[in-house]
């Protein structure tokens, strides 16, 4: 401090990427705004298509149940057991559609929340401010909207078959209602919770430092 004035360290002060950084970051930038446009698009595409299309393709899952395919000696059948296929059906329930429509919707949703995110902090370490409040909620808000994202796609996804397959078998075929791998999840939000952490630790302790100035 100097006649009253608080004079900036140059060991605290902000400092600026490199130019290969500022590279790096700008084509993670541009690459992140693609995979926006890619997700958005592909929804609208594919909200068209379920309620356009003669044809409903919904991607089901299966549990133990056999099929047969062509991959027997000269084309031959021999049994499988399916894990996941596309059904294909002339109408689905209501609810079956909007549930379909809603996972497409989220999954847009999802993406663009996570990517925004990532831009903004992005953006601001460009600017050469890593740890900062902002930056840490913007790190929380994109691990826990892609978590419950993650979540609810394949939820929705799920509703969308049922009643795929309700109408195709008439309500005769069984299969399981949601089977969810919880381990994925809990692993995510460990991972988010670990990044959460170390950005609110690293805020603190530039605080802290710029302080002692």
């Amino acid at each position: 401090m100097k006649g009253g004035q608080v004079i900036p360290n140059p060991r605290t002060a902000p400092r600026t990427p490199s130019r290969a950084d500022r590279i790096g970051i700008w084509a993670f930038m541009l690459a992140g705004v693609g995979i926006v446009a890619w997700a958005v698009v592909g929804a609208a595409l594919r909200i068209a298509e379920a309620l356009t299309a003669r044809d409903v393709r919904v991607l089901a899952e299966f549990a133990g149940t056999p099929a047969e395919a062509p991959i027997g000696p000269d084309g031959a059948a021999a049994t499988v057991e399916l894990d996941r296929a596309f059904l294909f059906t002339d109408e689905l329930p209501m609810a079956s559609l909007v549930a379909l429509v809603t996972a497409e919707v989220v999954f847009a949703v999802t993406v663009a929340v996570v990517v925004a995110c990532l831009l903004l902090l992005s953006a601001a370490t460009l600017r050469g401010q890593v740890f900062s409040r902002r930056n840490t909620r913007l790190v929380g808000t994109a691990g826990v909207v892609g978590l419950l994202g993650s979540a609810a796609v394949p939820f929705f996804g799920n509703m969308a078959a049922n009643g795929a397959f309700a109408r195709i078998s008439e309500r005769t075929f069984e299969n399981v209602v949601m089977a969810v791998d919880l381990m994925p999840y809990v692993l995510g939000a460990f991972i988010v919770a670990i990044i959460s952490t170390a950005f609110s630790v690293g805020e603190r302790l530039q605080r802290d430092t710029e302080g002692l100035v």
